[in-house]
């Protein structure tokens, strides 16, 4: 039984904002969004967005006894990563370098990595890293 695409959904507080920095930042074409939830795609890329909104664990004195489990809490933003496989890796690092978004540990170029990769980090509006890489 062979598995087929994967899709990474990645949390973020406000997935307005975050589609629009898809698109503007990271090249993304927006395939739907509802203002909670966004399909976006870069060529073969599929990455959806969710709202991880729920602030309601702020202030609350119970937390211990009853934790929030809404699955959508507001601290899960920035928490997630995917790894996105392309060709080009250092002409696309150049248009992130470009675009600012590049994660700190990448500001000398895409690396070459033991594992057989050379990639590079870049970081959404949230936090949530996204690695670029290229099998060597």
């Amino acid at each position: 039984m062979p598995l087929g695409t994967t899709i990474p959904a990645l949390p973020a507080r406000d997935v307005p904002a975050s589609t629009a920095f898809y698109v503007d930042r990271l090249g993304f074409t927006t395939l739907h969004t509802d203002g909670h939830f966004s399909v976006l795609q870069r060529d073969d890329a599929r990455i959806h967005l969710w709202e991880s909104g729920d602030t309601s664990w702020r202030g609350r004195p119970d937390l211990a006894a009853k934790p929030v489990v809404s699955g959508a809490e507001s601290f899960l933003a920035g928490t997630a990563s995917c790894r996105i496989e392309v060709t080009g890796i250092d002409e696309l690092y150049a248009k992130m370098d470009a675009a600012g978004v590049l994660h700190g540990v990448s500001g000398a170029g895409a690396q070459d990595t033991d594992y057989g990769t050379r990639e590079f980090h870049v970081l959404d509006l949230d936090g949530n890293l996204l690695t670029f890489y290229l099998w060597r």
